[in-house]
């Protein structure tokens, strides 16, 4: 199973709706948006979906969108972004030993993807998780990230309990760090503060240099 299929169109909600995004925008990316980042990484951040003016327009994941801002902020703060702000596809910035991705690669209507469609594209996690090394960390920003994430070891939801900051144990040696997502929603309520987030990120830099 490859980690990414640009031309996927297996959930037809999701397809329809992006034609739909690119006729009325042509200049947006409009399709689904491929995991982002160093293809060797020992810290995989997982997000949710991709947002309408956001990775859904410039085709990187959390780009173009609030949430980006405290995220993109936080990696260059803790080494693993060459900048602090991802502004386009294509300015140059590079994440270090770090790659970020979605549960679900389209963008769904009212940023709300269906069940059906989280379970459609979790194969695509899953591949992907595969080719982490021993030892890697797993950033799941919010619960469905969290779910996707155990549902791509085949994990019971009962498992593993989502709490921000919460340290949970993978099969493979692998490590998942919760966090509560950097949406505007979140932050502007001060559900997650910077200094929350920044924790999380301290935590799985700290975690790598174990392996």
């Amino acid at each position: 199973m490859p980690v990414f299929d640009l031309n996927c169109r297996a959930c037809p909600r999701l397809a329809e709706f992006l034609d739909q995004v690119k006729a009325d925008y042509p200049d947006y990316h409009a399709r689904p948006v491929a995991p982002f980042g160093d293809p060797e990484a020992q810290l995989l951040i997982v997000g949710l979906a991709p947002g309408m003016r956001g990775a859904n327009a410039t085709g990187r994941p959390f780009t173009g969108d609030f949430a980006g801002i405290l995220l993109y902020e936080t990696l260059h703060k803790y080494g693993f972004s060459t900048a602090p702000e991802s502004i386009s596809a294509d300015d140059g910035l590079e994440l270090n030993n770090c790659r970020i991705t979605n549960a679900v690669k389209c963008l769904p209507p009212q940023n709300k993807p269906q069940g059906s469609e989280i379970n459609c594209c979790n194969s695509f996690l899953s591949a992907e998780i595969d080719t982490l090394p021993e030892g890697a960390v797993i950033v799941a920003l919010g619960l469905i990230a969290h779910n996707a994430v155990l549902k791509s070891f085949g994990l019971k939801l009962s498992s593993c309990k989502f709490g921000h900051d919460q340290l949970h144990d993978l099969p493979g040696g692998l490590r998942l760090v919760d966090s509560y997502h950097c949406s505007r929603y979140n932050t502007q309520t001060k559900r997650l503060t910077p200094k929350m987030f920044h924790r999380v990120f301290s935590r799985a830099r700290d975690l790598l240099k174990t392996i």
